[in-house]
């Protein structure tokens, strides 16, 4: 019988540190000013010039909904006025079309992803203008990945069916928690038969991939409640699950001052949540995608990790590698060649910048050598859990010993500690080191190593 993980309690102590999930490197927080929609026309510009033919990722961003989630930190705009929509969507339409004027020729796109806030905050009528809009602009390939996520409590059967006929394949619940005590505790009810119900409508739709999200860390969560909620999720089977740690940062997020710390589960409660769901959804039959991300074995996402084309983009693991991503819609990341570009955060300067005829990029970033040197080793770590020297050094040229000779010194606390394996030729995460993956890859990270202040970000654990 295979012998439990030892994490042990200095384990915890050491590594219950705030740090970066690495969906980029740099990390947003990085982004500048100086870097504005400028910089991104040029980016946009030198692929004209190199004629880059890979097709995009489009992410829109529709940041209205209905009720608030105390422990939400995305970027939202909490209203009852649904007639919000048809506004934002007009101006929607103007950014793409600034955007359309920045290529020389029609681009493909073989990812889309509509993120919120709640995209079905918008009507029918409304998501069916938003598509038809995308369509006209963009060569959309039928064997694409084209996602939406839902809140259970914002549509039924007829909504699944109608986003179905749009062309979407990939749908993402907002579930979070079955317990109810927790769901109050962060204002968000909905119910299993709510949820189940949704879930086999979708399949029986063909729906090609269905994701539920989980967050472990909430108020009044402890291991039993969540073991009895990842029971009831491996009971519907999506195809793939995310499982996110809370992150707690009421001084950057006012909504979660709602939420009283008292009832917030501590450091060994939710390693064991985290521990236990793992062990759960494996015996479940899921493959472990890494840090967060759960697949059935014949998901894409699965697929991707096991012939190693894994990757990950703002939105988590990704089957698309490095694509260039356009991004539309208030607060919205974009990636464009060796660039990071991001809108306006507020809906009034978002429109301001539109009404003035501008795209609305207010800060970003153009990455040096260096910067692509280490994403390349973060990503190799976040997505594989292994990292092959050799593998950077032809790509970049580099002798990765003398690169990184502090970070190899650095790694062998973390080898002593069995996080990872140390060889001559790379290094390999071990399966407890997937747990502290974040701070694997944070040795790596020359802002970091720099940077006294990391209250910013959620604790790793």
């Amino acid at each position: 019988m295979k012998q439990p993980l030892m994490i042990t309690q200095e384990h915890i102590e050491r590594y219950d540190v705030s740090g970066p999930r690495y969906t980029s490197y740099p990390t947003a927080d990085r982004f500048v000013e100086a870097f504005d929609a400028a910089a991104y026309v040029k980016a946009a510009e030198q692929r004209n010039i190199s004629n880059w033919t890979q097709p995009l990722s489009v992410y829109v961003h529709i940041p209205f909904c209905a009720s608030l989630c105390f422990y939400c930190a995305c970027n939202k705009i909490v209203t009852k006025r649904y007639e919000q929509g048809a506004i934002y969507l007009n101006y929607l339409q103007r950014e793409l079309n600034l955007h359309l004027n920045k290529f020389s020729q029609a681009q493909a796109v073989n990812q889309l992803h509509l993120g919120g806030g709640t995209p079905t905050f918008l009507n029918d009528d409304e998501l069916t203008s938003l598509v038809d809009m995308l369509k006209k602009a963009f060569v959309f390939n039928q064997e694409g990945e084209y996602s939406i996520e839902i809140d259970p409590r914002t549509v039924n059967q007829q909504r699944l069916q109608h986003l179905r006929t749009l062309g979407f394949n990939r749908l993402s619940f907002g579930v979070q928690d079955f317990d109810a005590e927790v769901q109050q505790a962060v204002h968000r009810v909905q119910s299993y038969a709510q949820v189940e119900t949704l879930m086999q409508q979708a399949r029986e739709m063909g729906y090609q991939s269905i994701n539920a999200d989980l967050i472990y860390g909430l108020p009044k969560q402890t291991p039993a409640t969540f073991r009895e909620t990842i029971n009831k999720i491996t009971t519907l089977r999506p195809d793939r699950i995310a499982l996110y740690g809370y992150a707690h940062l009421p001084s950057r997020f006012k909504p979660q001052r709602r939420i009283l710390q008292d009832e917030l589960p501590n450091a060994v409660d939710k390693i064991q949540m985290l521990s236990e769901a793992i062990q759960q959804l494996m015996q479940a039959g899921y493959v472990y995608i890494g840090m967060d991300h759960f697949a059935l074995p014949d998901d894409s996402l699965a697929i991707a990790k096991q012939q190693g084309r894994l990757h990950r983009n703002f939105q988590g693991y990704s089957t698309m590698a490095d694509q260039d991503i356009l991004a539309l819609g208030v607060s919205a990341i974009g990636k464009m060649g060796a660039t990071y570009s991001q809108n306006a955060k507020t809906l009034e300067e978002y429109y301001d910048f539109l009404d003035q005829g501008q795209l609305p990029i207010v800060r970003g970033l153009a990455l040096s050598r260096d910067d692509l040197i280490r994403r390349a080793v973060i990503m190799a770590i976040m997505c594989h859990g292994e990292l092959s020297y050799e593998s950077i050094e032809l790509s970049y040229m580099v002798n990765f010993r003398d690169y990184f000779k502090s970070e190899i010194q650095q790694l062998a606390d973390k080898q002593k500690q069995g996080l990872v394996v140390l060889e001559d030729d790379g290094l390999k995460v071990t399966e407890m080191g997937w747990y502290f993956v974040r701070a694997i890859a944070m040795v790596f990270d020359r802002y970091l190593q720099h940077d006294a202040n990391r209250a910013r970000f959620s604790k790793i654990l």
